[in-house]
C-alpha cells in the first residue's frame, strides 16, 4: 500500500538522501501508513477472514466464515519456535469486541472472547483423514527404531484398507474424463425433455379451447386413467328410453318406457355418484 501511495515521488529541495535515506524517513511516516499506527506496541493493523462461523456475544447475530475485518495483530507467545498471534476486531453489527488467536498445536484459531463457535468440527481419525504428527510423536519416530518400524506397519496396513477406494474413486474419476461425450449426452436428454414438454403443452392448449376452459391443467395420472375408463355417459332420449316414454311411476319417480317404479340407471350422473365431495 505504501508503495502505491509513493508512485509519484516527490523529492524536496531540502531532501538529503545521506542524511534522511528515504522519503519515509523523511516524512517520518512508516511505509505502511495508517495500519503502522499502534507498531509502538507491537500491534499490526492486518486484514482478517473469519476461519469459521461464529455467533457475537454482543448482538448474538451470527458471523459467517470468511467475512473480514480490520483486526489488531500482536504476539502473545510461542509453541516451541512457532509464535502465536492474537487478533482484535470490532463487530460490524454491534459494538463489541471478538478476540481470537492461533493454535499452533491444533492448527486451529481459538476464540479468546466475544463470540461463540458454531460447533462444526469432527474426529480427523473417525473422518480418516492426515492427522497432524504430535511434536513427541515425531521425536519417539526419529529416536526409537522399534516404535518407527510398528508405526510404519500401521501406515502400511492402513494402505491396503484404503486400496479399494481409491481404486473405486480413480474409476469414478475416469468415467468423467470425456467431457465433450458427456455434455453432448447431457445435451441430447435436455432437448428431449424439451420437446416432450412443448408437446405436452401444445395439447393442453388445445383441450383448454375445445372445452373452453381457463384454468391450469395438471399432469395425467394413472388414477385418473383408471377413473376415466369406469365413466359411461350418454344421452338424455337414450337415458330415458326417448320422449314418448317419459312417465312417472306409483311412487312418485320417473318411469321408463310407461312401467312404474324403474330408476334411472346410475351411469347417467357419474361424476354425482363417484365424486367423494357429494
Amino acid at each position: 500500500m505504501g508503495e502505491r501511495k509513493g508512485v509519484n515521488k516527490y523529492y524536496p529541495p531540502d531532501f538529503n538522501p545521506e542524511k534522511h535515506g528515504s522519503l519515509n524517513r523523511y516524512h517520518n511516516s512508516h511505509p505502511l501508513r495508517e495500519r503502522a499506527r499502534k507498531l509502538s506496541q507491537g500491534i499490526l493493523i492486518i486484514r482478517f477472514e473469519m476461519p469459521y462461523n461464529i455467533w457475537c456475544d454482543g448482538c448474538k447475530n451470527h458471523i459467517g466464515m470468511g467475512v473480514r475485518y480490520n483486526a489488531e495483530k500482536k504476539k502473545v507467545g510461542n509453541y516451541y519456535t512457532t509464535p502465536i498471534y492474537r487478533f482484535r476486531m470490532k463487530c460490524h453489527l454491534c459494538i463489541n469486541y471478538i478476540e481470537m488467536q492461533t493454535d499452533p498445536a491444533n492448527c486451529d484459531y481459538v476464540i479468546v472472547s466475544g463470540a461463540q463457535r458454531k460447533e462444526e468440527r469432527w474426529d480427523m481419525a473417525d473422518n480418516e483423514q492426515v492427522l497432524t504428527t504430535e511434536h513427541e510423536k515425531k521425536q519417539k519416530l526419529e529416536t526409537d527404531a522399534m516404535f518407527r518400524l510398528e508405526h510404519g506397519e500401521a501406515d502400511r496396513s492402513t494402505l491396503k484398507k484404503a486400496l479399494p477406494t481409491l481404486s473405486h474413486i480413480q474409476e469414478a474419476q475416469s468415467a468423467w474424463k470425456d467431457d465433450f461425450a458427456l455434455n453432448s449426452m447431457l445435451r441430447k436428454r435436455f432437448r428431449e425433455k424439451k420437446k416432450a414438454l412443448q408437446e405436452e403443452e401444445e395439447r393442453d392448449q388445445a383441450l383448454q379451447a375445445k372445452a373452453s376452459l381457463a384454468i391450469p391443467l395438471v399432469p395425467e395420472t394413472e388414477d385418473d386413467r383408471r377413473l376415466a375408463a369406469l365413466l359411461q355417459f350418454h344421452t338424455l332420449d337414450c337415458a330415458w328410453g326417448g320422449r314418448d316414454g317419459l312417465g312417472w311411476g306409483e311412487m312418485g319417480g320417473p318411469a321408463l318406457n310407461g312401467r312404474p317404479g324403474q330408476r334411472v340407471a346410475l351411469d347417467l350422473f357419474p361424476l354425482l355418484s363417484l365424486s367423494p365431495s357429494l
